[in-house]
């Protein structure tokens, strides 16, 4: 039984109507003002009809606030921008969608979706144009970069900015051990070599992948990798994602219709990259210079989720890069 408060409330109730609270034995004092309202930063939960596809999104911020699209990689969620949102929402409206076979966005079955990245990217696209997003900063991770780099080239006029963070678009970026299995598949497609790139889709598979290159695990949050592997756990959904990833070559072969983007548009760019990445290696954090001459390249001393552990880091460097 929990004893019932004895104190009295009257002098908390006094100091709201005046318009303050006072945080008694703290050694603080708070003060709300009614007249000074602060901008909410909490994040909003939405679905939306786009392409066909019942597209789920996080979004915070005020409406009318410079614009970042976020977009996550494999085998996570817009779950992966989390703690990122809150943090900028004083200042950005952020909106960071689930793309086809992750999170919650939705496919009806009558929709006959196919699952490779052109069609992710048709997605998104018929997704900014339905919410009528017209300028934004684009921040991509991992499968993100294929995914928003296409969106650039659809739309270049509408790119404020690029921050990747492990978001790859240089052949010198693929770290070769974690390539191998995919480029043996590409030089002979046959059933068995699907069977190495299953692995990655079990929890153990994507927990190691969150756990890589970090300095302390305990930094970790087990619902991380654990809603990932739920997520990709579905009926079926495996067999999409080894699809996916056999057709990320398509990706590589375009890389030089990014970077000819790159060259010719010259966007603000920052690269900000978990060091230690199985997949993606700083070697192609380090060549977007030599497109965008002025880039800023910040290496982190972690692995492939660099906001898992390094977020604080993260959040403070877009400041810097979008508010000078």
């Amino acid at each position: 039984m929990f004893a019932p408060y004895a104190g009295s409330l009257e002098p908390t109730r006094r100091a709201v109507v005046a318009g303050s609270v006072t945080a008694v034995g703290l050694g603080t004092t708070l003060s709300v003002h009614a007249s000074q309202p602060q901008p909410s930063t909490e994040i909003r939960h939405k679905w939306v009809r786009a392409d066909g596809v019942d597209v789920f999104y996080r979004e915070a911020g005020p409406a009318d606030a410079p614009l970042l699209i976020l977009l996550h990689g494999f085998a996570n969620s817009s779950f992966y921008f989390r703690h990122l949102m809150p943090k900028l929402a004083d200042r950005f409206r952020l909106i960071a969608p689930d793309l086809p076979s992750f999170g919650f966005t939705q496919i009806p079955a009558e929709r006959n979706y196919r699952f490779d990245f052109e069609s992710l990217s048709r997605t998104l696209t018929a997704f900014v144009d339905v919410l009528e997003l017209k300028r934004y900063f684009l921040y991509v991770f991992d499968y993100g970069a294929p995914v928003g780099w296409d969106l650039a080239l659809t739309y270049p006029e509408r790119v404020a900015g690029l921050i990747s963070q492990n978001g790859n678009a240089y052949v010198e970026g693929l770290r070769e051990q974690a390539w191998d299995p995919l480029r043996a598949y590409w030089a002979s497609p046959s059933p068995d070599k699907r069977e190495p790139i299953r692995a990655r889709m079990t929890l153990q598979g994507v927990r190691e992948a969150y756990f890589h290159g970090v300095a302390d695990p305990s930094n970790i949050e087990p619902e991380s990798y654990t809603l990932d592997a739920a997520i990709l756990a579905r009926p079926g959904n495996a067999d999409l994602q080894i699809d996916l990833k056999l057709d990320y070559k398509r990706n590589i072969e375009r890389y030089p219709l990014y970077q000819a983007f790159f060259r010719e548009r010259q966007p603000k760019l920052l690269a900000v990259w978990g060091k230690n990445d199985p997949f993606f290696a700083p070697a192609g954090a380090e060549a977007f210079r030599r497109d965008i001459p002025a880039a800023r390249i910040v290496f982190l001393d972690t692995g492939h989720f660099a906001l898992e552990t390094e977020g604080g880091i993260v959040v403070d460097e877009i400041r810097h890069f979008l508010l000078g």
